[in-house]
């Protein structure tokens, strides 16, 4: 009986702004990083990407928060539109074909890839932003 009291006042109780017991620093863990290019770290770079499979032409065509859209000339079978999107992105980022890894999001839409190379992320983050330019 003294534990349905005690619910009864905490569901009774005023709710407090600020999230309870979680610091800010807690808080800021969880969101997302605010660029698509971001260092991992072995020494590599990580890009989210959300690909466009089907298109006519392989091209960068935005760059925002969240990932880096890249139309794929390829149909979204049997992988061709991920070893497509590797290729192109080799060649955007001026690196080996080897040194672009599809890291996750092999059947999905929003992927992640990993890039072998010891570029820092605002480099890579400027080379695609030239290339959704042109």
């Amino acid at each position: 009986m003294l534990a349905l009291a005690g619910l009864r006042r905490r569901l009774a109780a005023p709710v407090r702004g600020g999230g309870g017991a979680m610091s800010p620093k807690g808080k800021a863990a969880g969101k997302a990083p605010t660029t698509p290019v971001v260092a991992a770290g072995d020494g590599c770079v990580r890009v989210a990407v959300r690909a466009k499979p089907g298109s006519r032409c392989s091209a960068v065509t935005d760059v925002t928060a969240e990932a880096v859209g890249v139309a794929i000339a390829a149909p979204p079978s049997e992988g061709e539109a991920n070893a497509e999107l590797c290729r192109y992105l080799s060649k955007v980022l001026e690196v080996k074909k080897s040194e672009v890894i599809l890291e996750k999001g092999g059947k999905s839409r929003e992927k992640v890839v990993k890039i072998l190379v010891s570029m820092t992320p605002d480099e890579i983050l400027e080379k695609l932003k030239k290339e959704a330019s042109s």
